[in-house]
């Protein structure tokens, strides 16, 4: 059975043309959702399910899903703020979406497969999709799911604009995942990284480092665990206003509650993303790189 692409896109305003998501980065015009969405069908992907607004949906039908819609199966779930749990209410005066757990929440019944999970507005390259889906394609279910990620070398994650926010992944000997230890203010140190935290420490980094950017791998098994998680969460923090349910906590709780093994799979290949106004003449320069390197056409659809 080939593996479901979901993209979570609900963070996409009304207005498309300010929007780094759809900016132009290509030679021919291409956004970084189309990369994403061509190195998925060459990897094997057989489905891909958007997860937009509810509002957004006749718009981002016409401006980004239609592009896809005769190349690959097509879905759309909607990230809507009052889609909680039996028992829950959306607080007052709450207008924030509950986060990426909450997003991937809101596709579960569209997917019966195993499926990756993967930021609509990051540049993964080829690698990545194509170690998520064949691992995807052999993964079974059992007593235990069995999920992975693909992590990024810390070095290839990095703007030369400004500090970011790196989630880094300790790993054990047999290539499972432990933990995320989120970094902030991570800044390029010569071939090397360095954090300044809040609390004015210094941590130093090799460079080396496997860092999560988002880009994983589940089975339908993260369904029945995800609703629980999810009421456990409101149930903490649900009255704040700005509070979020992410992936990775859900994943790091499965670790650590001995539900789930995360399989770390590390992608060679150089992360691109629009941190920075600045950091876009840098994707572009390094996507047309790929192109004449002819890892990419010049015109992807």
């Amino acid at each position: 059975m080939k593996p479901t692409l979901v993209v979570l896109a609900a963070g996409m305003g009304s207005r498309y043309g300010g929007l780094k998501q759809l900016d132009q980065v290509g030679p021919s015009g291409e956004t970084i959702i189309d990369y994403s969405i061509f190195d998925a069908i060459r990897a094997g992907f057989g489905k891909v399910v958007f997860v937009i607004r509810r509002d957004l949906e006749d718009a981002f039908k016409t401006a980004v899903g239609a592009r896809y819609e005769n190349r690959i199966a097509v879905a759309y779930a909607f990230q809507q703020l009052e889609l909680l749990p039996a028992g829950f209410r959306v607080p007052e005066g709450r207008e924030k979406p509950w986060g990426t757990g909450h997003a991937v929440y809101a596709a579960k019944d569209l997917i019966h497969e195993p499926f990756a999970v993967i930021n609509g507005d990051d540049f993964y390259g080829r690698n990545g999709f194509q170690l998520l889906a064949d691992y995807l394609r052999q993964t079974t279910a059992g007593v235990k799911a069995n999920f992975c990620m693909c992590g990024f070398i810390l070095r290839n994650t990095l703007s030369d604009h400004g500090s970011v926010c790196r989630g880094v992944c300790e790993v054990n000997t047999a290539g499972y995942l432990t933990r995320v230890v989120e970094n902030t203010r991570i800044e390029r140190n010569g071939t090397a990284a360095r954090s300044f935290p809040e609390d004015g420490r210094v941590i130093d980094f090799t460079g080396n480092e496997i860092v999560s950017m988002n880009m994983w791998g589940f089975t339908p098994q993260l369904f029945d665990y995800l609703e629980n998680l999810f009421a456990e969460f409101l149930t903490e923090r649900g009255r704040e206003m700005k509070s979020e349910f992410f992936i990775p906590t859900a994943a790091d709780t499965l670790i650590k509650r001995d539900k789930a093994a995360v399989k770390v799979l590390t992608s060679t290949d150089k992360w691109f993303g629009i941190t920075y106004r600045e950091d876009k003449p840098a994707v572009e320069a390094s996507i047309s790189k790929l192109v004449k390197q002819g890892i990419y056409p010049d015109k992807l659809f």
